[in-house]
């Protein structure tokens, strides 16, 4: 019994630990994303053809 908690909690870990690197991955990329449309924003000369509103 004791063989099996120990084998659930190693792979909840290990679960977890994976979905927290990919959560990781993609806050990255979206941050990535956001850079770059702020830059496009900038650079535009008239608000109209902005990437996004904010």
């Amino acid at each position: 019994m004791l063989l099996i908690l120990a084998l659930l909690l190693v792979l909840l870990f290990f679960g977890l630990g994976f979905a927290i690197h990919l959560l990781w991955i993609i806050a990255v990329i979206f941050f990535v994303l956001w850079i770059v449309g702020f830059a496009i924003g900038r650079g535009e000369s008239s608000g109209r053809h902005r990437f996004y509103r904010w």
